[in-house]
């Protein structure tokens, strides 16, 4: 059987289970945290406690696995990441490579790349292979999977380059690709469009934030091409409320799209969106925004909805295995 490799090391993929396919630990802007936030509204110990009570608590419930998607722009910091899952042994932790922005490249891309002023191989597709190969940084962790976005703005030059760079690394080494997108703007079918251009194959691309929308057009097409569908915003009721989000799934399913599914809530520990009133932003606005919505009340509601336990195995299950095999 093939293996993913995880925080603590390579796991078959049949030994995942139960796996939340889009969720953050910690969403943090390093600048931010080392000028401002030591001392203020950050504490290490408590921060990481903190977590390692809330993922024990999410394995309680019977998942396995959580996929993490930090990358570059939304703080992945790895040797905290190991320290939480040594203190969780009973969750796997999935970490991804990428960057995550919605309009420009990061500066120490700017002008490295081929016909630039450095005119060298694309440096992102390098650095992302080695991710996935070697290891991120000094730790010896490996990504098993890439990140970029496409947002409501499209294939900004910035963002059209992460992507291609991103298929590069795909076509070099396999690893699948979960894209954030906007499905306001249907930007899911930019962003395979683009993908498709560059030979990616899109049996391995999850279409993330796909949950966001309603339109059984929208997402049956992205879905007929392969890709999967990341209904990956449980508890995020501004963008679509969780009876929408069940009855579209719901729909789907009926459909026979079970199979180009998964699950998930795109929570946190903590996000230094807020500052230090992360805690009281989600009691404020969004309170059903945590690991264990999904489980306490969105499969509930799902099975009321007529969807069969075999479905909800399919994409908690099998679909997330399929895509990291």
């Amino acid at each position: 059987m093939p293996t993913v490799d995880t925080v603590r090391g390579p796991v078959n993929v049949a030994e995942l289970g139960q796996t939340l396919m889009h969720e953050h630990i910690f969403v943090l802007s390093t600048e931010h945290l080392d000028n401002y936030g030591k001392g203020a509204w950050w504490d290490e110990e408590v921060r990481v406690g903190d977590a390692i009570g809330k993922l024990n608590a999410l394995a309680a419930k019977g998942v396995r696995t959580l996929v993490d998607p930090t990358v570059w722009g939304l703080g992945r910091y790895i040797p905290r990441i190991q320290r939480i899952a040594a203190a969780v042994p009973d969750l796997n932790i999935i970490v991804a490579t990428g960057i995550y922005t919605f309009h420009e490249l990061p500066h120490q891309f700017r002008h490295r790349g081929p016909g630039l002023l450095m005119d060298v191989p694309e440096p992102m597709t390098r650095e992302f292979v080695r991710d996935l190969t070697v290891g991120i940084a000094d730790t010896g962790v490996k990504a098993a999977m890439l990140k970029c976005v496409v947002e409501a703005d499209g294939l900004t030059p910035g963002v059209e380059r992460i992507c291609r760079a991103v298929a590069g690394a795909h076509a070099e080494t396999g690893a699948p690709i979960t894209v954030h997108t906007n499905s306001a703007t249907r930007s899911g079918l930019i962003a395979l469009e683009l993908f498709g251009e560059e030979g990616v194959d899109l049996t391995k691309v999850v279409v993330g934030h796909a949950g966001d929308s309603n339109d059984l057009d929208y997402l049956m097409r992205m879905a007929d091409t392969g890709a999967t569908l990341g209904m990956d915003r449980f508890g995020l009721d501004f963008y679509n409320s969780t009876p929408q989000r069940v009855s579209t799934i719901a729909d789907l399913c009926q459909r026979g799209y079970a199979d180009r599914m998964v699950l998930s809530h795109d929570t946190g520990c903590f996000m230094d969106y807020f500052g230090g009133m992360w805690d009281d932003a989600l009691t404020t606005a969004a309170p059903n925004w945590r690991y264990d919505h999904i489980h306490d009340d969105v499969l509930p509601a799902l099975r009321d909805s007529g969807v069969t336990g075999e479905q909800i195995d399919q994409m908690l299950v099998f679909n997330p295995s399929r895509y990291f095999s």
